[in-house]
């Protein structure tokens, strides 16, 4: 019976992580809609795309590096179109096959966008953590990280 709660010092952390990130994304989502022309969303689909070779990808590499259902990464792609932030581009080792691709006005919303965010996230996040805190962060996470890409989807 002992294993089916968490420890008090367990669902303390468990709770400050869940409630950390969603005070950090509703943060984050305000700050780039309220500096630039981008949603969160739109700044995540920016940022997978721009780390990609030639800043695309295919629908369902995209779904899974963003962790989206299609659908909704169906959805947000249009809308995303309709601003002409993305376009989708014919693949050619498959005919039917489609890439999702960043547009010259996507790159420049990322490019304005990017150094705003980038310095909000290290005033959040890393401005009182010391050097051996960050790298027992980054110990964790990636910890964390390599258990999740263990589990079956």
């Amino acid at each position: 019976m002992t294993d089916q709660w968490l420890t008090p010092e367990q669902q303390r952390a468990w709770r400050g992580l869940v409630f950390m990130n969603t005070q950090l994304h509703a943060h984050l989502a305000r700050a780039l809609q309220a500096e630039s022309d981008l949603s969160y969303a739109d700044y995540q689909v920016l940022v997978v795309l721009t780390d990609q070779e030639g800043d695309r990808a295919r629908i369902s590499e995209l779904a899974d590096l963003l962790q989206w259902e299609r659908s909704r990464l169906s959805h947000h792609i249009k809308r995303m179109e309709a601003r002409a932030l993305l376009e989708r581009a014919s693949c050619p080792e498959d005919g039917r096959g489609q890439y999702i691709a960043v547009t010259p006005i996507g790159r420049a919303s990322i490019e304005r966008a990017a150094p705003g965010h980038a310095a909000l996230v290290r005033d959040l996040i890393f401005a009182d953590i010391s050097n051996e805190e960050l790298s027992t962060l980054i110990e964790v996470t990636e910890r964390i990280r390599e258990r999740l890409a263990q589990v079956p989807q």
